[in-house]
């Protein structure tokens, strides 16, 4: 019975599947508003002011990063969570693949959160007239919440890698201790 229940619980993790197969999807609808964004920024570039055009480019920027942010949350989830995708062992394999655990992939995802956030909050300032001075303070607020959030994250995962190896030396010492005493 506890076989049963264990082989349940440990196939279970393929149904995560779906929701990396539905990030796909995601990409998809991204590349379509990033095509309609382009074009608009195409059609209307010669007539458009240059802070215009920077906010046109910090949005198509916000969907690369969001995009970016998809496939890494997509390749690493599905490696950590579902099965190894070892069968890709090709030049285009990114580096990180198979090298990001679940605490490296909290920091990518705040990484590229206070990235995706900073960018608008540029587009709010560079459109500063037409954004409410209290949305503004808002906005920065959350920025710097994202940021004190990143930081903190950072600092945990790397407390919560250095523990291990704290608590391992002092064990480690004087068991080559006792060895060299008992030698």
């Amino acid at each position: 019975m506890d076989h049963a229940v264990e082989r349940l619980l440990f196939s279970s993790r393929w149904l995560l599947a779906l929701f990396y197969v539905g990030l796909i999807w995601v990409l998809v609808v991204l590349i379509a508003k990033f095509a309609l964004k382009l074009v608009d920024l195409t059609i209307h570039v010669i007539t458009m002011e240059i802070s215009d055009l920077i906010i046109a480019v910090l949005k198509l920027l916000d969907i690369t990063l969001v995009g970016n942010l998809v496939v890494i949350m997509m390749l690493a989830g599905y490696e950590n969570f579902v099965s190894n995708i070892d069968h890709m062992q090709d030049a285009n394999r990114p580096s990180w693949m198979g090298k990001v655990g679940f605490g490296d992939l909290k920091i990518k995802l705040i990484t590229s959160i206070v990235a995706i956030s900073a960018i608008q909050l540029l587009e709010a300032t560079m459109n500063i007239a037409a954004v409410a001075k209290s949305d503004l303070a808002w906005m920065m607020g959350a920025y710097g919440l994202f940021v004190v959030s990143g930081v903190l994250l950072a600092a945990m995962n790397l407390l919560s890698h250095a523990a291990p190896e704290a608590h391992g030396a002092p064990a480690d010492a004087a068991r080559a201790a006792a060895e060299n005493s008992l030698a």
